[in-house]
């Protein structure tokens, strides 16, 4: 099994970036495809971005498309979410999950192995 630590949120202004990190333990993560969403008060996860197990591919929510880099580091057994040009409707909690379906895939059922979350407050 694996277990996922995030970690890296805080508050920022908008138009500020933030670099959240998701720490893999109990066995390596190279193998699969990870990915973030985020949870906003009083709405449902959602999903942000997906990554393959190389890191040569990756897929986006259109809502951080061009704004949120997701990357990761096989050695570390780590992922990471870039994100730039924060806004508001960006504050959430912020989780890293591992797929159990196909590639492309978006729902919360979908993924598996999820952290505990690291909060994101942008102010504006």
């Amino acid at each position: 099994q694996v277990q996922l630590v995030e970690s890296g949120g805080g508050l920022v202004q908008a138009g500020g970036s933030l670099r959240l990190s998701c720490a893999a333990s109990g066995r390596t993560v190279s193998y699969y495809v990870m990915g973030w969403f985020r949870s906003a008060p009083g709405n449902e996860r959602e999903f942000v971005a997906a990554i393959s197990g190389s890191g040569a591919r990756s897929y986006y929510a259109d809502s951080v498309k061009g704004r949120f880099t997701i990357s990761r580091d096989n050695s570390k057994n780590t992922v990471y979410l870039q994100m730039n040009s924060l806004k508001p409707e960006d504050t959430a909690d912020y989780y890293c999950a591992r797929l159990i379906t196909t590639w492309g895939a978006q729902r919360v059922s979908d993924f598996d192995s999820w952290g505990q979350g690291t909060q994101v407050t942008v102010s504006s």
